[in-house]
């Protein structure tokens, strides 16, 4: 379907890389930014294929000038993949606001900062689309990580509203929400708060307990979940939300039945808060 210019964020490890990967065997362009450049050297890429930007995603300026080095670079950008975030783990209570504040500058705030520099760009052409990476996270809630469910939660809404503001310029937007897979999130990208507090231990040990054993084997194949994710740039009909892997559609199908089942069970209460 003709190549194209991508921007990836979050391109040292994971989706990422493997995003970066096939885009180069595929003859695209790509700008990769990464707080760590180097971890893209083994690609040995063509400097007249890939920008790869040493960026940090919480400097709103910085964004705004990668976008423009890329269209002065490349003459345009076509998709923008907001894939960078990492998860915390900890209550609610003993998550430190340091560390919270940490996640959503991050996860939230730093993928507003690229999505707010490209679109003037996507307007102006009259064409774009944008993914930003979710999680099942971020469609159902897990005790011991509820500001990283907050943080997808927060993507989910807003970028929901953004795929109908941006229907009339031609531009699309999918929400992708991967569950487990074989990537370093439950690793080394995982952030575990540094002030828990023994009182919920009974509480957030069975999460991190199945980080560990799930960490190297999860079901889920990067390498197929990065080819879906590019072939969708040249899908006609993209969706405005996507789940990725089994576990994923399994987890989301229960919950959204949890939720009609309770819709039902108390409609006559929410019913009788109208005017008689």
């Amino acid at each position: 379907m003709g190549k194209k210019t991508w921007i990836i964020t979050g391109t040292s490890q994971g989706f990422g890389k493997e995003l970066v990967k096939q885009l180069l065997e595929k003859g695209d362009q790509v700008v990769a930014t990464t707080r760590n450049p180097k971890a893209l050297d083994d690609l040995n890429a063509d400097p007249n294929q890939i920008l790869i930007a040493s960026l940090n995603i919480k400097d709103r300026n910085a964004c705004f000038a990668l976008v423009q080095e890329s269209i002065e670079k490349f003459g345009k950008i076509d998709v923008l993949i907001n894939n960078i975030g990492y998860g915390l783990v900890g209550s609610i209570e003993e998550v430190s606001e340091e560390e919270w504040r940490e996640q959503f500058e991050v996860n939230v705030f730093g993928t507003l900062h690229m999505t707010q520099a490209v679109l003037p760009h996507f307007r102006e052409q009259g064409s774009g689309y944008i993914q930003v990476l979710s999680s099942i996270a971020g469609l159902r809630s897990t005790p011991g990580i509820g500001y990283y469910n907050g943080s997808k939660f927060a993507l989910e809404g807003m970028f929901e509203a953004l795929s109908q503001e941006l229907s009339s310029f031609n531009i699309g937007v999918t929400i992708i929400e991967p569950g487990p897979f074989r990537t370093n999130f439950a690793g080394d990208s995982i952030h575990l708060t540094q002030n828990p507090l023994e009182d919920y231990v009974p509480v957030v040990l069975p999460f991190r307990d199945y980080l560990k054993k799930a960490n190297g084997n999860q079901a889920g194949d990067p390498v197929k979940a990065a080819k879906i994710m590019i072939d969708l740039a040249d899908n006609e009909h993209k969706p405005k939300r996507l789940v990725l892997g089994k576990m994923a559609y399994q987890a989301y199908k229960s919950k959204l039945q949890e939720e009609m089942d309770r819709l039902e069970k108390w409609k006559d209460l929410s019913d009788s808060a109208d005017f008689s």
